[in-house]
């Protein structure tokens, strides 16, 4: 269906997505009020996927971070028990696929 619809798309000029982007951002902004920025096992991971997005210019890298980050944080600080256990093989995959590529 997307096939039939591709030259439609083509149509709209880069210039007119451009203030729908920024108003994507704005709204993906507004969950970080919820982050617990006391704790450090919280926030440092946030951190890495608010400021990993912009700098390498791909939201996967952001979120692989925050992936890799968030359980790893919570073993250093001996909190285990407060990560679901799909994210230890989950982080591993994600770190794997870094290594290797």
């Amino acid at each position: 269906m997307a096939l039939l619809f591709a030259p439609l798309i083509t149509l709209v000029p880069n210039c007119a997505t451009a203030p729908i982007l920024i108003l994507v951002g704005a709204l993906m902004m507004e969950p970080i009020r919820d982050i617990d920025f006391s704790d450090w096992t919280e926030a440092f991971p946030a951190f890495m996927v608010i400021a990993l997005m912009p700098f390498t210019y791909s939201i996967a890298n952001g979120i692989s971070a925050g992936l890799i980050m968030y359980p790893l944080l919570k073993i250093v600080a001996g909190r285990t028990k407060e990560v679901h256990w799909i994210m230890y093989p989950l982080a591993i995959i994600v770190l794997i696929r870094y290594i290797w590529y």
